[in-house]
């Protein structure tokens, strides 16, 4: 526990949308002021065909989550089609805490997390046993990357239940605030998509110093690297909360 306050007058920008305002008090808790500014905006995908998917869906023997995202819009479209949790004997894959949490709130047991809350990680650690494998079908967002699909050495069905869109509004803003201020500020990153976002759309106009650069996990970071960024922070294990808590640690070094 830290008796002092490292993030005394930082302004720690969130580029995605956190799911739980714990991450915010700990930002406050540490003396910082936390301002999210997502990037990218997703939404559910509602198409004719979905009753008739959740339909098929008591026919696959796993089903796969890789974000809170997806959960949130599978299970709007239960509470749409009146489908219970119960009537879908699936196994659960979910990678990530705060996702399969998100699954248990809508009524499903989580049956597989991978150690590493990224994709390449659970291909490498999903390996049930051949009797308990037929049909996969793996929940995703429009711009999900090829790993799930092309490296599980299952067959995979895909549905996309939503679509993740550049959010302008908030990239103008995060703009705005990067070139006026030019101290104290941290860019956290928890995702590829707003890296490619950043690098496209506000690091033409800003550039990629005079911040500090977090990123929550090795697949995050490899994104930045690639851009030509360099990543400040990176914790062991792939969480905001853990996220700030490194970003803590440097400031208070």
């Amino acid at each position: 526990m830290r008796d002092c306050q490292p993030l005394l007058a930082e302004t720690v920008i969130f580029t995605g949308t956190p799911k739980s305002e714990d991450v915010f008090e700990l930002v406050k808790r540490y003396g910082g002021t936390p301002v999210s500014l997502p990037l990218i905006q997703v939404a559910e995908l509602v198409e004719q065909t979905d009753e008739l998917r959740l339909t098929a869906c008591p026919m696959y023997d796993w089903l796969i989550f890789t974000s809170q995202s997806a959960v949130a819009a599978f299970g709007a479209k239960l509470i749409r089609h009146g489908v219970s949790s119960e009537s879908i004997p699936a196994k659960i894959a979910a990678v990530g805490t705060r996702t399969a949490e998100a699954l248990e709130k809508i009524g499903f047991t989580v049956d597989f997390i991978p150690t590493v809350f990224s994709a390449d990680t659970f291909v490498k650690e999903f390996n049930p046993a051949e009797t308990d494998i037929r049909r996969i079908l793996f929940l995703r967002g429009s711009i999900a990357g090829v790993t799930i699909k092309e490296e599980i050495p299952f067959e995979v069905d895909e549905w996309t239940v939503y679509a993740t869109e550049r959010a302008n509004d908030s990239i103008d803003s995060l703009v705005d605030l990067l070139q006026q201020q030019q101290q104290h500020l941290s860019v956290l990153f928890a995702s590829p998509s707003a890296v490619e976002v950043f690098a496209e759309e506000v690091a033409p106009r800003t550039g990629w110093n005079g911040f500090t650069i977090g990123a929550i996990g090795h697949v995050t970071e490899k994104a930045l690297v690639e851009v030509g960024a360099v990543v400040h922070v990176r914790p062991d294990t792939y969480t905001l909360m853990d996220l700030v808590e490194k970003l803590a640690g440097r400031k208070e070094g």
